[in-house]
Parts: structure tokens; sequence; C-alpha cells
């Protein structure tokens, strides 16, 4: 776990306060290492306890058996867990989180997940006398392990400016953006986005290939101009080279889909081009790319 997160980034002062971080992910590990070198005192939680173990031994915090005694005492929960069952599964029961929090204390949830369960999250907090904001990230493992994620909220004013400064320990940009869900939705624009210009990158490249250019060539000049993108300057030379075992996973993609066209079919939103592409994400599993970096879109087209 040595490269588990960059030790080279700089956090901006802060109180310390006392966390909890419940996941041990791809994301969340790297995220509860931040948090542990910026100064706070954080407790971990992982279904796997040789993970939880791993994670202490390399950042000098504490684990919990539990999500309830993660939580205990803590100023601030954060979760990154795998969809909306695991999310219920580690915030409600005897050993959830919940049980577990203080009164006034803020869950931050930065799961991927659908708007419906992060209001449903947000009430039942509110019933116990905790606070709850909804905060997907983007920035995939790069920007968990590089301290740079963007975080979209959900939720109340009073809460998110709580938990701000805490979270900026792994974030470079930390935003409310509405109401509880809002989050959510708001990643939710953000996979439609990447859906698209993924596709039309591997197109391109695809095309440049058939034509006979040098695509790296190419994809240096009109990184330059009007084309250029995230997705361009990080995946299209290595889409050209044929290379796939980083980053987000299509089963990831397709399952963050899945809740996009979910709240298309529920809002009435027509979204032609994200439901094509997760047809051809679909193509793409079935060539047995499940664990393939979204890029490999590409892979249809050769």
């Amino acid at each position: 776990m040595a490269d588990s997160i960059n030790t080279t980034r700089t956090y901006e002062p802060t109180a310390p306060r006392r966390v909890a971080f419940i996941g041990l992910g791809v994301m969340g590990l790297p995220m509860a290492g931040h948090l542990a070198r910026a100064g706070h005192a954080v407790t971990v939680y992982n279904r796997s306890a040789a993970k939880a173990a791993a994670w202490v031994a390399e950042f000098a915090g504490a684990s919990a058996p539990t999500p309830a005694e993660a939580a205990r005492e803590a100023d601030v929960v954060f979760t990154c867990v795998g969809n909306d069952d695991d999310l219920r599964s580690v915030l409600l029961g005897e050993t959830g989180a919940f049980a577990g929090m203080k009164p006034g204390a803020i869950l931050v949830d930065h799961t991927t997940a659908s708007a419906e369960v992060a209001r449903e999250m947000q009430a039942a907090a509110k019933a116990r006398g905790l606070h709850f904001v909804d905060a997907p990230v983007s920035g995939g493992q790069a920007g968990a392990v590089n301290g740079q994620l963007t975080v979209m909220c959900g939720g109340d004013a009073a809460p998110f400016e709580a938990m701000k400064p805490v979270a900026l320990a792994f974030s470079r940009a930390v935003t409310l953006v509405g109401e509880p869900g809002a989050g959510q939705l708001a990643k939710m624009v953000n996979q439609i986005c990447i859906a698209g210009l993924v596709q039309g990158l591997a197109e391109a490249v695809a095309f440049g290939d058939r034509a006979g250019l040098d695509m790296k060539q190419v994809l240096d000049v009109i990184g330059k101009g009007a084309a250029q993108s995230w997705q361009m300057d990080n995946r299209g030379k290595t889409m050209v080279d044929d290379q796939f075992n980083f980053g987000f996973a299509v089963d990831w993609m397709r399952k963050d889909l899945g809740l996009v066209l979910d709240e298309a079919r529920r809002n009435g939103a027509k979204l032609p081009v994200t439901a094509l592409v997760d047809q051809f994400y679909a193509d793409v599993q079935g060539l047995g790319g499940g664990r393939w970096d979204t890029s490999s879109l590409i892979k249809r087209l050769r």
C-alpha cells in the first residue's frame, strides 16, 4: 500500500477533527489516507478486516469492527461504498453508522448512488438528530490518490460548510449544488458527459487508425485545439496502445449509467446517446471487458 496516496500532496491548515471513513475500496482507501495525513484522527471500517488493518499499519489511525463503532464520537463520518443497498447496509440497523453517531454529527456519502437513496438517508439522519450530505466525486482513482477529486454535494448549507474544510484533504473542489439528492444528480450529469466524450474519442481514434495516421501525433495536435478534453489527454494514447488495465471500470460505468437512465425515466429527460453508449458498454462486457477502463469502448470498433 506504499503507493496508495501521493505523499507530496500539501494540505490547507484546518482544525483537526475526529472522523470515520467507511469503505476502503480503490477510492475510499486513498481518501481516508489523505484525511489522516492532513492531521485528522481517523477510524476506518471495511468489510474486509484485513484491508482495514493494512490501512492502519500505513496511516496510524484506528479501525473498528462495525460502522457504528467506527462512527462513535466522530464529528464527520465519510462513506464510499458500492451502491444503494451497500449504503443502506452500512448506515442503517443496530451496527450501522447512524446508530453510533453522536447528535449533530455529519454523514458525508461519497458513493455514486441514486438521488432517491440520498433523500431517503437524509430523512433517516434528520430523524436521529444527524446531518447527511450526498457528495459523489469525480476524478477517478488517480484523483483519489493525488487528493484532487471534485466533489458535488447535495444537502443543507450548515453541515456542508462544516464538512467542506475536512473533505478538502482529498479534493480540489467541494461545491454545494442544491438540496438533498442534488449531488447525485450532478454526478449523473457528469457521467452523461463522459459517456458521449469517450465514445466520440473512440470513434476518432479508430477512424484515424483506418486512415493510416500516426494517431499519437494527431492527438498531440488536436489536443491543443477545440477537441481537447480530459479524456483525450489521459486516455487517448492508451486507446491507441490498446491499454485498458487501469482507471474507471466498465462495470462501474454501467452501474452509473443505469442510475442515469432510471432517473431520466422518472424526470422525462431524453438521453438517446447515453442509452446507446450504455449498450456499447454492454458489448464490451460481452467481450470480457467488465474490468477494463471505460476507454475500452474502442475495442468494439477494431
